[in-house]
């Protein structure tokens, strides 16, 4: 099995980090220091770097609490992310080498999240079998509501009435740059009443956010008469659109604005995209379900991934000694 370097990631490495993000071949822009580091100050950094002699292979974007490692609290998704080319060998022998650090540094265990398979630019599953051989324990699954637009899809009758009453209705969608309408006038209030919440972005952040990455974060609004009824946030990687936050007035429903919003994007603006990920309807870390959330969903011709959370003891990388035969 060949022997790998592995450092932890320094504020120095971010050119070359970004560089390697950008071609590896299960990488999106959230593992993009510019994004990740927009929250810096509530994490703890615990990066990985890992090398081939002097060429980077792989990075595991990545915190820490205490002696816990997690790939990466701050972000939806995770893992360890790699170069195109390498073997399923080649990965095993990696996260090899990067359990055996994390051990030998008193990091006693590691949590991933992986990205789900969507997402990859080919096939990137050499982690999750590697997992399986270090015994790691499936912690969190929840289910993610997507659309595989290169697939016949059709959207429910009652989901083409709402779509009718927003034609109706003479609704509109504008894309727009600035969020402090949806923000202010839809989302914060929303979340704060139906869920005690608020939005993971603060409005400076998604607005600073937007600026950095302004291809891959798009707002979209429903006016009624110049009125805000509803909105949704879009993050949009090279396969997919991913609705980070949708919201609508309380009687959006019968004005048909978020099936009007939502009909706009998946048959005009993102009709070209691989998939259109509508995110989970669970709750309770995976443990339970939003039934009516989860069929809205469905009526518009999503079916179910799963996205997996793992966690492992780091002393379990002596399993991967007898591996490769």
């Amino acid at each position: 099995m060949k022997n790998y370097s592995v450092k932890r990631y320094q504020e120095n490495d971010s050119e070359n980090w970004n560089a390697f993000i950008g071609k590896a071949k299960n990488a999106t822009f959230l593992f993009h220091r510019d994004f990740m580091d927009y929250h810096k100050d509530r994490f703890q950094d615990y990066s990985i770097v890992v090398l081939d002699e002097d060429k980077w292979v792989a990075v595991l974007p990545a915190n820490n609490v205490e002696n816990e490692v997690f790939s990466h609290q701050g972000l939806s998704y995770g893992g360890l992310v790699y170069a195109d080319k390498l073997k399923l060998s080649s990965v095993i022998a990696i996260f090899k080498a990067i359990m055996a650090f994390l051990n030998e540094n008193k990091m006693g265990k590691l949590q991933i999240k992986l990205t789900p398979s969507i997402y990859h630019q080919k096939p990137a599953e050499e982690l999750n079998y590697a997992l399986f051989l270090v015994k790691a324990q499936l912690i969190r699954r929840d289910t993610l509501a997507v659309i595989d637009m290169s697939k016949p899809f059709t959207f429910s009758k009652i989901r083409n009435r709402g779509i009718r009453n927003g034609m109706k209705n003479h609704l509109i969608v504008k894309e727009v740059a600035d969020f402090e309408e949806f923000w202010m006038g839809i989302l914060t209030p929303n979340l704060a009443q139906k869920h005690q919440a608020t939005p993971v972005h603060s409005l400076q952040e998604i607005t600073k956010l937007k600026k950095l990455f302004p291809k891959n974060i798009r707002q979209f609004n429903v006016y009624e008469n110049g009125i805000i009824v509803a909105g949704t946030t879009i993050f949009e990687t090279d396969n997919v659109a991913h609705c980070q936050y949708i919201s609508g007035k309380d009687d959006v429903n019968d004005l048909g604005g978020i099936d009007f919003l939502f009909h706009h994007l998946i048959t005009e603006v993102f009709k070209n995209k691989r998939f259109f990920d509508f995110g989970i309807s669970n709750e309770n870390q995976g443990r339970n379900l939003n039934n009516g959330l989860s069929y809205w969903k469905e009526s518009f011709g999503a079916s179910t991934i799963v996205h997996d959370f793992y966690e492992v003891e780091t002393v379990n990388y002596s399993l991967l000694h007898t591996v490769i035969l």
